[in-house]
């Protein structure tokens, strides 16, 4: 493992581009930073609040969960988010000119009767819609924590719909490579759940015991499951808080293997290069990213 940018203020949500950089959010700074093959970075917007999920959408712009700010405790050199932001500027979906650093919100709390406390993580679909999760806030002050869900929306302003409700602390979100099948990883409840998709923006009612969805995977012990990304071949790689690495995971539920990282807070992966080998993961809590080669390519995703 390579460390190709370091100093970073909790990154999330890395989108690898043609040209061998790396776009992600530094949430505690407010900021999309590009982080060059030499490893530079160079501010590509600024959207304030709290940046988390990133994804390239139809229109060769970026789509960014904000999810309006945390609070932040730092343990020695480890950074991690604690509560809600005294700043906490509502959640919402931001459109981003990578040209421009315009940012544009799409969607706000609200809209279309939905309300946004936390988006997390986005993930686009064949016919241009996107999937997102909303992790919601912990308010530790009024001892309460949001019960939130999963989210469907258009790129043009015109759909927004909480599609699947309640769902546990969503946080990372993909699709199958078929399409067929939605997958969410909950963090506190560190499950991943899976809801078979049977139109766009549409899930079937199969469910578990626990509620809407389908329980694929639960490991034992302290753990918590962060964002996730898609393998080709259609195994899950979910970033793991506690045991810090990234659980791989088939489609049938069964462990494949577990990659271990260095930062407690390993929270997203993402792939890379000419063969979709080379993967980025972000070791948030230390503020690096790290390049590695993957044993099996990832998913080419849509945009």
């Amino acid at each position: 493992m390579d460390i190709v940018a370091e100093g970073l203020r909790f990154p999330e949500g890395p989108v690898a581009m043609e040209d061998g950089s790396v776009i992600l959010v530094e949430i505690a700074a407010g900021r999309i930073t590009c982080v060059k093959p030499d490893g530079s970075t160079e501010t590509v917007a600024e959207p304030g609040g709290g940046p988390n999920g990133l994804a390239m959408g139809p229109d060769g712009k970026l789509y960014c969960c904000n999810n309006g700010g945390f609070a932040w405790a730092a343990s020695g050199e480890t950074l991690a988010p604690h509560g809600i932001a005294a700043d906490y500027s509502g959640g919402r979906i931001e459109r981003i000119d990578l040209q421009t650093g315009a940012v544009e919100v799409l969607y706000k709390s609200g809209d279309h009767g939905c309300t946004l406390r936390g988006p997390n993580d986005i993930v686009f679909d064949a016919h241009g819609g996107f999937w997102f999760t909303d992790h919601g806030k912990v308010d530790y002050e009024a001892r309460c924590h949001d019960v939130v869900g999963i989210f469907y929306a258009k790129t043009d302003g015109s759909h927004l719909e909480e599609v699947i409700f309640p769902s546990m602390n969503p946080n990372g979100i993909g699709l199958s490579p078929d399409g067929k099948t939605l997958y969410a990883a909950e963090t506190y409840t560190c499950r991943l759940m899976a809801f078979n998709v049977i139109a766009p923006g549409k899930v079937d009612d199969a469910a578990g015991p626990g509620g809407p969805g389908i329980p694929v995977y639960r490991p034992a012990g302290y753990k918590f499951f962060d964002s996730l990304g898609v393998e080709e071949c259609g195994n899950i790689c979910v970033a793991t808080i506690g045991e810090s690495g990234i659980s791989v995971i088939s489609p049938q539920g069964e462990l494949v293997e577990f990659v271990e990282t260095p930062d407690i807070f390993t929270t997203n992966i993402c792939w890379g290069g000419a063969d979709r080998r080379d993967a980025y993961i972000t070791l948030s809590g230390t503020g690096k990213l790290a390049k590695m080669r993957w044993p099996r390519p990832g998913l080419k995703l849509v945009y």
